[in-house]
């Protein structure tokens, strides 16, 4: 199998890099705009390295005609360019594996899916926590419940250096802001344990924190994400603090995260990998939560929100009604 890479120079593509390595694939190409890419030869020695796109795309053409077609185009590159890079995948014969998200708005899944049906190829998602030995075991034991209901408290917070509001990634109309940026993955896999969304609501949302509540199948979910230090909580160790409890009770998330990438890779080389149709819902929620009003008052809300919103005490459940069927319509740009 032979792969090409687009986006280099980040601290996700050396994953990439190990699950190509590891299922026995060969990397041919590399494009990424900086120069920071060497990590790339401790890989693959004989990498031949773009800066150029125009270069990196002529090198993989010539390639096709020599015979030597790309079969996958992994894509790290800046969560904006996402689905243009994997549109460019399909156009040059190759299948794309794409780290999270695919797109930002479910508009760009939809055109996505004709280049799909146009090219005949297929385009997988890196969505690697459905993967984690705790949340496969939580999926099994939701589904052995099938009559029961379940409160369920998502709490992540990263911090970050103030680098991180210098990069691409402090740009929501980029990375689409702290929802998705790192809350992606957990909002991906509430839907694959759950179910899709009946509502969603917005409780905080600025460039260091958002946090709401979800509806999913049987579950009522608060959820909060910080990339702010003072949100981490006194019993977090180091700069990351990750937690998940179902009915008060803890899922352990603490270990078995760093080989997700290779297993994502060796479940889409034997024809199981989540497509397109897969992660919509999770990008569904992100798009629509970008332009939600902020409402306080209803939903349950995560604890944690009542330290930004201290005038702001509990309150119950009240006026709750479904989102579904408006989310198409709130597909806009992330603002």
């Amino acid at each position: 199998m032979d792969f090409a890479l687009i986006g280099a120079a980040g601290y996700i593509a050396p994953r990439h890099m190990k699950a190509i390595k590891a299922i026995g694939g060969d990397l041919k190409a590399v494009f990424d705009p900086s120069d920071s890419t060497g990590g790339v030869y401790s890989h693959f020695p004989k990498t031949n390295v773009f800066v150029e796109f125009e270069r990196f795309s002529h090198h993989v053409d010539e390639l096709k005609h020599r015979g030597k077609r790309i079969d996958y185009v992994s894509i790290c590159s800046p969560t904006h360019l996402h689905d243009a890079h994997c549109g460019y995948a399909l156009r040059s014969d190759a299948d794309a594996i794409c780290e999270k998200p695919i797109a930002l708005n479910p508009s760009s899944l939809d055109a996505l899916e004709e280049i799909e049906i146009d090219t005949g190829r297929r385009i997988f998602a890196i969505q690697q926590l459905r993967l984690h030995p705790a949340i496969e075991a939580l999926k099994s034991k939701i589904a052995a419940s099938p009559n029961s209901a379940f409160n369920v408290d998502v709490t992540y917070v990263t911090a970050r250096e103030p680098w991180y509001h210098a990069t691409w990634k402090a740009d929501h109309a980029k990375s689409g802001g702290i929802v998705t940026n790192i809350g992606v993955h957990f909002i991906d896999a509430l839907v694959h344990i759950f179910g899709p969304a009946s509502l969603s609501i917005a409780h905080l949302r600025d460039p260091h924190r958002a946090a709401g509540f979800l509806v999913c199948g049987p579950a009522n979910i608060r959820w909060f994400l910080s990339v702010g230090q003072d949100d981490l909580p006194p019993s977090s160790k180091g700069t990351t603090y990750r937690s998940i409890t179902l009915d008060d009770e803890e899922i352990d998330l603490s270990n078995g995260l760093t080989d997700l990438h290779t297993r994502s890779y060796q479940e889409i080389v034997a024809g199981r990998g989540l497509g397109l149709r897969c992660v919509r819902h999770a990008i569904e929620i992100m798009s629509a939560f970008r332009t939600a009003p902020i409402e306080l008052r209803r939903g349950e809300r995560h604890p944690f929100v009542q330290r930004h919103s201290p005038a702001n005490q509990r309150q119950p459940m009240q006026g709750l009604s479904l989102v579904a069927p408006i989310l198409a319509e709130m597909d806009s740009p992330p603002t």
